[in-house]
């Protein structure tokens, strides 16, 4: 298994091919990832994220759907670490199905993330992903991802 600098060096790559910017990332550590298949990963909520003080005030939580986020952040970086398949330009998520969100987290805690790629078929990725903390599962989803169809090399794009 990857040390935890190979681990960290991983996430990097995976998220930079991903369309987030730094700001609105929710993966902080990468703790394990089998590429294309699988991957555990932490977030551990500030108490500074600026959508803290509306959602409550005097009272943080992590709004559920951005549980739902981390964990399509996480299964996006799944999928893009494929040794098999190029990583798809753009790769967003595109539908939810069976989400449950069953707590939430405060500040100073950390969400473990956990992503498992289903299947794929063309642009589309199929994964199933949950978010706990404490040990006590908060969120479950099965997320669709998708993205472009990488171009071949040497071929230009039609217009």
């Amino acid at each position: 298994m990857p040390d935890a600098k190979t681990m960290n060096e991983s996430l990097g790559r995976a998220l930079e091919s991903l369309p987030h910017g730094v700001e609105f990332r929710f993966i902080d550590r990468l703790l394990a990832l089998d590429p294309g298949m699988a991957g555990v990963g932490e977030y551990q909520v500030r108490g500074d994220e600026p959508f803290l003080r509306g959602h409550f005030p005097n009272q943080p939580l992590m709004p559920g759907v951005l549980l739902l986020e981390a964990a399509a952040q996480l299964a996006g970086t799944v999928a893009q670490s494929d040794p098999k398949v190029s990583p798809m330009p753009g790769l967003k998520l595109t539908a939810v199905r069976g989400a449950k969100i069953l707590g939430t987290a405060r500040p100073g805690e950390v969400i473990r993330l956990e992503a498992r790629v289903i299947g794929r078929l063309g642009n589309l990725v199929h994964t199933h992903a949950t978010a706990s903390v404490n040990g006590m599962l908060v969120m479950e989803a099965e997320l669709t991802l998708s993205g472009e169809n990488p171009q071949p090399a040497g071929r230009a794009a039609r217009r």
